[in-house]
Parts: structure tokens; sequence; C-alpha cells
């Protein structure tokens, strides 16, 4: 579909049944007068209250359907209908047509003398056309007493089937169920290019104690533009966007849009075999992409042309997007959403986005997705104070603010708003077949005084500083969507030490507390201790030694995701390749040295994208990697490639060897040769797979030739060979290496009665395995 243009969504549109502008409607003040004579033998109907009038014409009453459609009366049947601007409206079923008398403000009645409420419809007359149309008060409510239980325990899991603006057949007629939880409201209407955006057309009621508000519209359907106007509690008004909504106008207009899926998926496969083995014992190589600039300007549609054949070319098991859920402001990267349940518009509908991860899916290739439940922005159409009061974020404004982003926080200790966000984890894995979450920003999600000073946090109920309304809700939705998305994996980005953040929720460990239930954990100490390591020139990285080798102590306290970011490369960071010291030649020799170091590392890889070519300039969410690096016609397109090629070759071999993937969580996995040869700058480690077959990494992270270099190795192995070898000539390397196999001498070293002498490449990483 073609995006709408950007306006200002509270303006009138020209709706789809144009109509002349409507006159100016009288005050609510101003006394009935009739515009035109009602039909002969139409009474009076039964007068409102004037209590129930103005609340009604205020958008304050909680149940307009007991004022407004055809109700039992004393000498007939009673009709009210409210349609602001019209000039007569007429009752019309089989054998009548009666025109209601004008009460004034848009108000319309008259008692008809019947014996039971017909089957009818509403023809509404402006000054020179009419309409014929159902009247939205003659339904029943549309949402079931079981969907009420559900959201007033805060345990609805398909929320976004109950919530929301839903397309549907509802007493045998055609249009949309418009359902929202404002509990605070005086009350709340719906107002869309459906009714020229007059808030006072639609009033919704209020469904028992839940706090939702309900009401379905006939003849509205996919594609339909609406808000919520909603009453405050001081009587004010405010129009908001849906929280539930599944689709948005293209930022910056901001309106809600109705929308049914028509996609066929063809991922069967797929689907079928991606639980068969657990994550954590699986190859799982990540290439994190931003949509919107990876090719800037494409589609969703246009993506899908192109990104799967190009991540299935370099031989990444899984991309991951940063946030696709709409928001407002572009250069947030998705990380301030407005839009939980929408993606983004920018790109296309969500039956593209659909389009997009079945193409993925086709090419076998994972699709996760960042999530950030962690804080919601301010904007005064969105979520914030939504109805008038505090609603999903915390009613403490200590705990409410977040002190770095300029957001708020959700009140994880609220029911309905735990459900909303259970539930939107489960939205995306279910509707949109996302093979996992990429939780956003966790740590301050667990920590009452997270950058925060003394005075500005308070304790929890045992005087610590974790969040305990947040550790359970974590809980939650890790046991919600393992339960519900078999082969889902959730992963947390966690900066500290929380212990258990990827063990089982019901497993409790010395803090006291359950596991978080997360399948991986992006492993921030390794980041920022290895590209700390390698920052420093080669003389100093002696000092440093430790950077590399910590990372060791802890590798198997979580299941770990070794992550080189978009936060990595942006904002003053640097790319990958320009952190790295001295003129271009090293600086991407150690770049593939690095990646090298990485990919052999126990854990799971992520690389953001353009540091699989080695992009020099930072990433830029305005204009995306540099793909003019890789164009033929630059001289220095040969040293681009070439890592490129490295990296599809590194996946290419780590895909067939077990011994890298499938002991990352066991310490039997992995075995040191040396890990001290700091004046060296040398780091060498055995990996071994579930039959103890070995992989031997060697890197060199200086600048020298190491000729005849000693290593012990296990004495059962009669000769190893070079597997890859990150300075081989094809990857821009000086090509130096072990072309012939190496046999073992009977030369006891590292502890091992055997050894082999190998020639190791400057600036380099090399693998071997049993020749």
């Amino acid at each position: 579909m073609t995006p709408r243009p950007a306006r200002n969504p509270s303006e009138p549109t020209v709706p789809r049944a144009v109509r002349p502008a409507p006159a100016a409607k009288k005050s609510a003040a101003a006394p009935p007068a009739p515009r035109r004579s009602a039909s002969r033998g139409v009474r009076p109907a039964p007068a409102l209250s004037d209590t129930d009038r103005g609340r009604l014409l205020a958008g304050g009453h909680h149940d307009p359907h007991a004022l407004l459609g055809a109700h039992p009366a004393r000498g007939g049947v009673a009709f009210r209908a409210l349609r602001p601007y019209a000039q007569a409206v007429t009752v019309l079923a089989k054998g009548l047509r009666a025109e209601l008398h004008d009460d004034g403000d848009g108000l319309f009645s008259g008692l008809l003398p019947l014996r039971a409420i017909p089957d009818y419809t509403l023809l509404v007359s402006y000054e020179d056309s009419e309409i014929e149309v159902q009247d939205p008060y003659r339904f029943l409510p549309s949402l079931g007493d079981l969907d009420l239980h559900l959201i007033g325990e805060g345990r609805h899991e398909e929320l976004w089937t109950a919530l929301g603006a839903r397309p549907m057949v509802h007493q045998d007629v055609t249009g949309t169920r418009f359902t929202v939880w404002a509990p605070n409201a005086q009350g709340v209407r719906v107002t869309g290019d459906f009714s020229y955006w007059d808030g006072a057309a639609y009033p919704m009621r209020s469904l028992g104690s839940t706090g939702v508000w309900e009401l379905f519209l006939p003849g509205v359907g996919d594609g339909a533009l609406y808000k919520f106007d909603i009453t405050r509690p001081d009587g004010s008004h405010t129009l908001r966007s849906d929280p539930m909504a599944r689709h948005a106008e293209v930022p910056p207009a901001n309106a809600s849009v109705v929308t049914e899926s028509h996609h066929v998926w063809h991922d069967e496969e797929w689907m079928a075999r991606r639980g068969a083995r657990p994550v954590h014992e699986s190859p799982f190589s990540v290439y994190e992409v931003h949509l919107a600039s990876w090719r800037p300007r494409l589609t969703y549609r246009q993506l899908a042309d192109q990104l799967p054949a190009y991540v299935r070319d370099l031989g990444f098991t899984h991309v991951e997007f940063l946030p696709v859920a709409e928001h407002p402001f572009g250069g947030s990267w998705g990380y301030q959403v407005t839009g939980f349940y929408a993606p983004t518009s920018r790109m296309g509908t969500p039956d593209d986005f659909r389009f997009l991860i079945d193409a993925l899916h086709r090419a076998g290739i994972g699709v996760i997705v960042d999530w950030v439940p962690a804080h919601f922005p301010k904007d005064d159409w969105a979520l914030a104070e939504f109805d008038g009061r505090k609603l999903y974020e915390h009613e403490d404004p200590a705990r409410a603010e977040h002190p770095d982003w300029g957001t708020l926080e959700f009140d994880y200790g609220r029911k309905e708003v735990r459900n909303f966000l259970v539930a939107n984890a489960a939205y995306w894995c279910e509707e949109f077949h996302v093979d996992g979450l990429r939780v956003d920003a966790v740590a301050s999600m667990l920590y009452l005084d997270y950058s925060r000073e003394d005075g500005e946090w308070s304790p929890n109920e045992h005087g610590g500083r974790e969040n305990l309304d947040a550790v359970a809700f974590l809980q939650e939705m890790n046991a919600t969507v393992y339960r519900r998305c078999p082969g889902v994996v959730t992963i947390a980005e966690e900066s500290t030490a929380w212990d258990g953040v990827t063990r089982a929720t019901h497993h409790v460990g010395a803090g006291g507390f359950g596991g978080l239930g997360f399948g991986l954990k992006w492993n921030m100490g390794w980041m920022h201790d290895s590209l700390g390591y390698v920052q420093h020139e080669p003389v100093h990285r002696k000092y440093h030694h430790s950077e590399m080798t910590f990372s060791m102590v802890y590798a198997y306290s979580e299941n770990y995701v070794l992550p080189i970011s978009h936060d990595e490369v942006v904002h003053g960071k640097r790319a990958l390749v320009s952190k790295m010291p001295g003129d271009w030649w090293q600086q991407r020799a150690t770049h593939r040295a690095y990646l090298g170091f990485m990919w052999a590392h126990p854990g799971k890889q992520l690389l953001f994208m353009g540091q699989e070519f080695a992009q020099g300039a930072e990433w830029s969410e305005g204009h995306g990697p540099d793909w003019w690096l890789l164009d033929p016609s630059y001289g220095a397109e040969p040293d681009h490639r070439g890592v490129r090629d490295l990296v599809r070759d590194l996946n290419r071999v780590y895909a067939a060897q077990p011994a890298l993937w499938e002991r990352d969580t066991d310490p039997s996995g992995f075995a040191w040769v040396d890990g001290d040869a700091a004046e060296d700058n040398v780091f060498a480690f055995l990996r071994h797979d579930a039959a103890g077959s070995p992989l031997l990494s060697v890197s060199n992270f200086s600048p020298v030739v190491r000729a005849e270099y000693r290593l012990g190795v296990p004495e059962e192995v009669p000769a190893w060979q070079e597997l890859l070898n990150t300075d081989a000539a094809r990857y821009g390397g000086g090509d130096v290496g072990n072309p012939s196999p190496l046999k073992p001498d009977p030369a006891p070293s590292h502890g091992r009665p055997v050894s082999i002498r190998l020639t190791l490449p400057p600036l380099a990483t090399v693998w071997l395995r049993p020749a």
C-alpha cells in the first residue's frame, strides 16, 4: 500500500463517501429546535435528563448504548441517534420509514408504536446528500466475558485479539470493533476519517470494572484511520493513538490504522524445524541490521528481494533488526517506541513486513527483532498519562522518569501493564513468525538505582536495590514466550553481573532469585575488554593481555552472544576497522584477526552491518553502510571485498565445524593451549565438539611473523591442517601461513607430551583441524 502523506490527523480529511462540509453544530446549551418536521406517527421519545444529555454530548458518559439506539418504552420503541451535522435521521425497516424528531445538538429521537425492536438502519440526510447506515448502538457488546475476565486478571496472552481495532462480522454485519483500556477516563469516543475526525459522533461504552471501552462500527474496515478521544477525570479531552494499534500512519503523522492480515505464509518447513536443536548447541551467527538504512528508501518488499540473498551468501544464520515497532523519531533508531504492536510503516504495511520475514525464512535465515519494554517516550498522543492519569508509567515520579533518555518507565507491578508487554512479546513471535527477541536495556529495568544517585530512589520491600516487579515481569515474559512459541529464543542486553540471566526461572540462585529465563545474553564484558585490547598499539598490548583472557573466567556463567553491535560503531566510537592502530594495512589485518578470534571464542557472534566489509566511517542512520566501497571502480575495493570474503568463509567454516558451537556453554568444550604469551601477543586455545574432535585457534596480535612457533597439542591427533588463515592473500593479507600438514614432535610443550611448530602470520588468526 502506498504510504499516506504526512498530515495532522486531528484535522478533517476527505473521506471515502464525500459529502458537503457540515454546518456548525449548535451549542450544547442551546434549546432544542427541530430543523425539519418528523413523520406522522412518530411521537416524542422520553426526554434525556439534563445530566445524561450533558455527559453524552461532552463525551463523558460511560454507557451511551443505554441512551442511543432502540429501546422498548411505554407506548412502543424509542429510537435515538447522535448524528452531528445531520439535517434529518430516518429509521428504515421492513414496512417502516419514520423520520425522527430533531432534538438539537446532533441528537434525533422518536417513539414508534412498535411491539418489538425491528432490524433497522438509519437514513442520515445532510444538506444535499443521504447515507444509509447501520446504527452502531443497536449491537450487543462484541467482546466476550472470557476476554474481559482475562484482561481483568492481567492474563490475556493474546491481548491483541481483544483490544485495539479488529475488523470482524458481528451480528451478521461487517465492521470493526474498537476497544481500548482507559480505566481513569470519564468517557471515550472513537474518531477517524470515517467520522470526518469529529470527536463527538461515536461515544464508546465501558465494559464493567475492567476499564475497557468498546464500540462496534459497521462499515468501517481495513485502512481506516482512527484515534481515541478520551475525556480525562478533570473533564478535559486528549486525542490518543491506539496503544494496541497494529498499523500506524507514516511518521510524523500518528493516527492508528485499521488493518487485517491477508498474508499467506510459505515458511512451513522453517517453522517446523527451527526448534529441533537448542539454540545454545547450534550455530548462531547474527548480522545486525537497521532496516531503514541498510539500503535507504527500500520498502519491506524491496528488502525481501535483496537482504535474504546477501545474508545467505555471507553465511549468517540469523539477522537481527534494530526495533521495528513504530516510533516517531527516526534518529532514535526505533528505541523510543510509541506503537508497540505496529511494525513501522516507513517501509510498508504489516503484511509487507511479514513478506520480508517469510522471504528470509525461505532462504534459511532466522529473524530476531530488538524489543524495548524498558521505557517509552512522553509524546502527548501516545502512552504518557494515557487516560489523564499515570497508567502505563509508575505512579511514583521517581520510578516513572528514566534518568538517561528523557522517557518514562513502565509500571511492571500493574497487572494490566505487565499483560500489555507479555502479550506484545508473544505477538511478534506468533503474528510475524519472529524467531527471537533481543530485549533492550535489561539492566535499567532490574535495578531501582540504575543511573540514580543516593536519595533519588527507594529500596524494595527487602531493603535491596532490585526491582522485584521487573524481575517478575521478565520471568513471566520468558516463560510465556518459550511455552507458546517453540524454537524462539530471547536474548538479554544486560550489562551487569546479575546472577542467572539465562538460568531457568524455577532455579533459584545464591541471591535468592529464580533465573530470568533468557536463552542468551550479550557478553558486554567481552566486547568492552577485547575492543580495549585491540585499540592499543601492539607494543603496548602485552600490558593488557588479560583483557583478552579474562572472559574465560566467566564464559560459562551464562549462555553468551559476543556482540559487535551498532552501539560500538557510532557517535564517536569509530567503526571497527578504524578502532585499530597503525596504517591501513595494519588496521585491516587487525580487523581480520579480531574477527577470527571472535568467531573461535566460546559464545555466539553478532556483527553490525558495514563491519563485514571494513567500512571506515561510523554508521549513520541517515545514509547507512558505504556500499560504494565495494564498487569495482573504487581503487581500494579489493581491500574491502577481501574482508567481506573472510566473513563469508568464517561463517562457512564455523557452520561446518561443530567444535565452534556445539559446546559453547560447556567448559569441557574449551582448553587453553597458551593463554599467557603476553610478550608475544599470542592466544592459542582448543575447541572441542560433542564427540571430542578438536579445532585449534591461534591469534597473533603482533605485526611480526613468528616462525617455528611451538604449541603443545593433543597427542592423539597425527597431523594438523590449516583450515582458515585471516592473512590469506584473497582476504588482503600477506599470504603467510602453513600450506602443508603439521605433524607433532615428541617435544613436550604447554603441559602436553607433543607439540607442533607453525608459522604465525602477523596480525592474524589461524584455525587448524586434524588432517
